[in-house]
């Protein structure tokens, strides 16, 4: 926005920039509000133009701050000046610093050694899992010795063990009678569900 079209700054008048409509809108949406009264609404309309003046002032001096001065306020210049201010801490969980993608994976991978994990979160099978070796090892295309039999003794058999011979039941499964039909062999297809 060039800075010709930036209105000069002018002292309160009996008008509110936000419409007064939303702003009552909103308070009813509170329901410790009982009711509000139409000089109450205009205040706080009022309370809020002011913030928002404030806190885009805060960010502006951040910009201002930087080697390379810009004339835009970006969502960093917001996050910078509610980190840096005491008076804007409170929104320090609505308006956090961006942090990349590269940044979490690195901080994962460190807390994952430090917990002595792969860096997997909870509940991802892999191929890579643990204890997923021993399973194949037990087991020829999928299925165990044990399975041949119908499965007569479920009620004492490990549970872990039944959850893992099952997802793998579901990955020798997968998209099966598709690809046959088909004539595909990469995988892609539906899975069997029962």
């Amino acid at each position: 926005m060039p800075s010709s079209a930036t209105p000069p700054r002018r002292e309160t008048t009996g008008t509110s920039q936000l419409p007064l409509s939303r702003v009552k809108r909103l308070i009813a949406l509170d329901p410790d509000i009982a009711a509000c009264s139409n000089p109450a609404a205009f205040l706080i309309a009022l309370a809020t133009e002011s913030f928002i003046q404030h806190l885009s002032t805060s960010a502006h001096s951040v910009v201002r701050s930087e080697r390379k001065p810009r004339k835009n306020i970006q969502y960093r210049d917001l996050a910078a000046a509610v980190a840096r201010m005491d008076t804007l801490e409170f929104l320090s969980d609505v308006v956090p610093r961006t942090v990349t993608f590269k940044e979490v994976k690195a901080r994962k991978a460190r807390e994952g050694k430090e917990n002595g994990d792969a860096g997997l979160d909870a509940g991802q099978t892999t191929l890579a899992a643990k204890g997923f070796e021993t399973v194949v090892a037990d087991t020829q295309n999928g299925r165990s010795e044990a399975d041949d039999t119908e499965n007569a003794d479920d009620d004492d058999a490990d549970p872990e063990r039944q959850l893992q011979m099952e997802s793998q039941d579901a990955r020798a499964s997968f998209g099966s009678e598709n690809r046959k039909k088909k004539g595909r062999t990469d995988g892609d297809g539906d899975v069997e569900m029962s």
